[in-house]
């Protein structure tokens, strides 16, 4: 099995940092995409940021400057650094990964739980 555990979520001001990171772990042979969703109350999840495993990365305008998405393939792990927050950042954040698992015929998608990010004005 694949678990995909968020951590970093929270309370911040607005113009306030947060590191968000997400570890994927279980029988995994590699991680390929790694992204960020959120999904704002009454909106729909939306794509916030995408990077490959070669490291190559996507932002949706409304970020592009503000955050930053890594990983580290040595953890399975992916991050995005938020600065400059604003209060229409606020949304459920939720990690995705798409993976090989360990003698699997093909890729699939897994997601976290949801971590709560509220930035305050």
């Amino acid at each position: 099995q694949v678990q995909l555990v968020e951590s970093g979520g929270g309370l911040v001001q607005a113009g306030g940092s947060l590191r968000l990171s997400c570890a994927a772990s279980g029988s995994i042979f590699r991680v390929n995409a790694m992204r960020w969703y959120r999904q704002a109350p009454g909106k729909q999840r939306a794509l916030v940021a995408a990077i490959r495993s070669g490291g190559s990365t996507n932002y949706v305008d409304s970020v592009k400057g503000r955050f930053t998405i890594s990983r580290d393939n040595a953890k399975n792990t992916v991050y995005l650094q938020m600065n400059s927050l604003k209060p229409e950042d606020t949304a459920v954040y939720y990690c995705n990964a798409d993976l090989w698992v360990v003698a699997g015929p093909s890729t699939r998608d897994y997601w976290g739980q949801g971590t709560q990010v509220t930035v305050s004005s």
